[in-house]
């Protein structure tokens, strides 16, 4: 197990893809400290499977951040992956939403990359692993506080790998498309009655629409491109963003 004796923070990892990523480095000996909110007794159930430690930390705020930082204690290994959407038109956009969308998927992964950093240069050894979206890459209508966090974090992402090149720590991005998760097999009955249509055209038609292999992305996939990431072999990997998407970004 090449991650022993290392220590990986992966944030919103109570469920989805954080959950797998979490779970990919558990299996490779990190020592994991999971992220996020959720049913307390299914917490503890995967701090039990993962032999992981969780803090709670609301990620919005640079003092969440820091509490965040100080219950994981020094860290290897940064997996910034809490997010959260909103869909409207601009005009009407609201701005509590963008403030707090900007601050989560973006603003949070400096607040964490800040406060790790010292450590991983004493060790003369880190990585840096931003779930951005397809979306760092292409936009969308309606999601315009999303997609400038996205594109943010693929800008934050490549300064971090050009300051941080010479100390052994990289930064780099996976940009998933759709992901097969809860949270969006849990929409498909209400996209159904809204639009009038049948499962298969709401995951074909709807949510595949701009995946040329209409297929979802698995969560096992993303999780497998993180692990890599941490591998020795991958030291020269940095500053890059790596495409999960079935095609999508490649129109």
């Amino acid at each position: 197990m090449f991650l022993s004796g290392k220590r990986a923070l992966v944030t919103g990892s109570t469920s989805g893809i954080g959950l797998a990523i979490a779970r990919g480095l558990a299996a490779e000996g990190a020592d994991v400290v999971l992220n996020g909110f959720g049913d307390k007794a299914e917490i503890a159930a995967l701090c039990e499977e993962l032999g992981a430690n969780h803090v709670a930390a609301d990620l919005t705020t640079a003092e969440g951040a820091q509490a965040l930082m100080e219950g994981a204690g020094a860290v290897d290994i940064v997996v910034n992956n809490a997010g959260m959407q909103f869909v409207s038109p601009v005009e009407s956009f609201p701005a509590e939403k963008w403030d707090a969308i900007i601050a989560l998927n973006l603003t949070a992964a400096f607040h964490t990359a800040r406060l790790a950093v010292p450590h991983m240069k004493a060790q003369r050894w880190g990585r840096i692993i931003n779930t951005a979206s397809a979306h760092s890459k292409a936009a969308s209508p309606f999601k315009s506080a999303y997609v400038a966090a996205k594109h943010g974090l693929d800008g934050l992402t490549k300064t971090l790998a050009l300051e941080l090149a010479e100390h052994g720590i990289t930064a780099n991005c996976i940009s998933p498309g759709y992901v097969w998760t809860p949270l969006v097999e849990n929409q498909i009955p209400d996209t159904m009655k809204a639009r009038n249509m049948t499962r298969e055209q709401v995951m074909n038609d709807v949510l595949l629409a701009g995946q040329p292999t209409k297929k979802f992305v698995q969560p096992a996939e993303v999780a497998a491109m993180a692990v890599f990431l941490c591998r020795d072999e991958a030291q020269n990997i940095t500053g890059a963003n790596y495409s999960i998407d079935g095609g999508w970004t490649a129109k």
